[in-house]
């Protein structure tokens, strides 16, 4: 990018509330249900039906404002917005504009150009989702399902703040890790449990009035909102440049063609015609229930990955991999707790546990008491590490108690000097010319003898005990 221009980027995050029903009725919000099975009169607007507010959802939406750090208002109001869509049978979405729920939050991250960066939060609402249009379901035509109109969500609109595509997506990975941590959404976007909007201009670096934004959608992946922000960003400056203009519009990113395109004119709120929802009173919160929210949030990623450096003597990089995901740290913690070191547990549970998970759908199969085991077999000298590794991968796939495990195998370290003796007398009469340039200086061979003990044992000789009786016998 030209130096002579300054990006400037605000995001409307869309995220699915974890609830069982819909916004306003009864019907299940659950994914991958068969095309318009999950509707009712009331999600798709027909004469004399009327919404019911959920109060899951009310109470997900107030959690999720209290994480960011937001000022949840005690009175709030649900507005019809106004447009024609064929996804949206109501001829309205109801949703909140002037009186939102919440205002005023704001998102620390770590910004790939500038350090620790902050979001302001600029308002948080509830809302209800439209349908789905589908492009490719039926040829040359566009089908339309229903199952999504009435799923509640949250909007959380941030100010101008991002400077780089970069920048965006990290804030956006610090908003799913606050929002999943909560249990206010599972943000999977393959889903569409959290969609992003992003409005981007350009202005000549050193100006500080705004530029013409455009809106840029159809983002549904990390890596996406990147590409699309980066493609928009460099399209304006190159019109810019070239004496062009920037006209407000929404634009649509293609991830196959890595490009971006205008689908319409972007839209004032006047056009929407917002007003208060006839059907619906204004949403009044007490403030015991808005405390009650409070108690319900976990330790957030920040200050867990505070206070694990801390309390754990943990390098930050350390800290961050162990709390990036709140079932992980909660899992190393119960592995301090049940007796071991806390750096030796971070760096199984960051190495072997992970590299499991990983293969097998992010399940963390070895019990936290079972792994606290495997590491005191391994500090004891009963297990060394690379046999400690294999009883790990047994335990995961088959279950068992570690030490029991490692004796089947045959991997219990033997400790026992005379059998160890016995080993290493064999070793040095089989290499007695090694054991005269050993004697001649080339003390750097002791690792050679001991990796010659290690196979003539099958690998159960204590490798400490063992180098120790190879120095006091080549010593003689």
């Amino acid at each position: 990018m030209s130096a002579a221009w300054e990006t400037v980027i605000g995001l409307e995050t869309h995220v699915q509330l974890r609830t069982a029903s819909k916004m306003f009725c009864g019907c299940s919000a659950a994914f991958g249900a068969p095309p318009n099975t999950n509707v009712c009169p009331v999600c798709l607007g027909l004469p004399g039906s009327l919404p019911v507010p959920n109060e899951q959802a009310m109470k997900l939406a107030v959690r999720a404002a209290l994480a960011l750090g937001c000022t949840v208002h005690a009175r709030s109001i649900l507005a019809r917005k106004n447009y024609f869509y064929p996804d949206l049978p109501k001829g309205y979405q109801i949703s909140q504009f002037e009186s939102p729920l919440a205002t005023d939050g704001s998102v620390s991250y770590l910004s790939p150009d500038r350090g620790v960066a902050t979001a302001t939060i600029a308002r948080l609402h509830v809302e209800e989702d439209a349908g789905k249009s589908l492009h490719d379901r039926v040829p040359k035509q566009t089908a339309v399902d229903l199952n999504r109109c009435g799923v509640p969500l949250v909007e959380i609109v941030t100010g101008p703040d991002f400077r780089s595509p970069r920048e965006a997506r990290a804030y956006l990975l610090t908003l799913k890790q606050v929002l999943e941590y909560a249990g206010i959404s599972d943000c999977d976007m393959e889903k569409g449990s959290l969609r992003v909007d992003a409005n981007v201009s350009v202005r000549r670096a050193g100006e500080t009035a705004l530029g013409t934004k455009t809106e840029v959608k159809n983002i549904n992946s990390f890596a996406y909102v990147e590409k699309a922000l980066t493609v928009e960003r460099d399209r304006q400056i190159t019109l810019l440049e070239s004496g062009g203009v920037v006209v407000q519009q929404t634009m649509l990113f293609d991830s196959k063609s890595n490009e971006v395109r205008a689908q319409r004119l972007k839209e004032e709120s006047h056009d929407y015609r917002y007003f208060p929802d006839p059907d619906l009173p204004p949403l009044v919160l007490q403030p015991d229930f808005i405390a009650e929210q409070q108690t319900q949030l976990p330790e957030l990623p920040a200050r867990k990955r505070e206070r694990f450096v801390a309390d754990y003597a943990l390098g930050v990089s350390d800290a961050a991999v162990l709390t990036a995901e709140r079932a992980v740290a909660d899992y190393y913690e119960q592995v301090v707790h049940a007796g071991a070191e806390p750096k030796a547990a971070a760096n199984w549970v960051m190495t072997e546990v992970l590299g499991d998970a990983k293969d097998h759908g992010d399940h963390l199969r070895v019990p936290a008491g079972g792994l606290a085991q495997l590491i005191a077999l391994v500090k004891g000298g009963t297990l060394s590490h690379q046999a400690a590794k294999r009883v790990f991968s047994e335990v995961a796939e088959r279950g068992g108690d570690p030490r029991t495990v490692a004796e089947a195998l045959g991997l219990v370290q033997v400790g026992d000097t005379g059998v160890l003796a016995g080993w290493v007398n064999d070793v040095l009469g089989a290499h007695g010319v090694e054991v005269g340039r050993y004697r001649q200086g080339e003390t750097k061979l002791i690792q050679f003898f001991v990796g010659q003990v290690m196979k003539a044992s099958r690998g159960k000789a204590d490798p400490k005990l063992t180098q120790r009786l190879l120095e006091e016998r080549l010593a003689g």
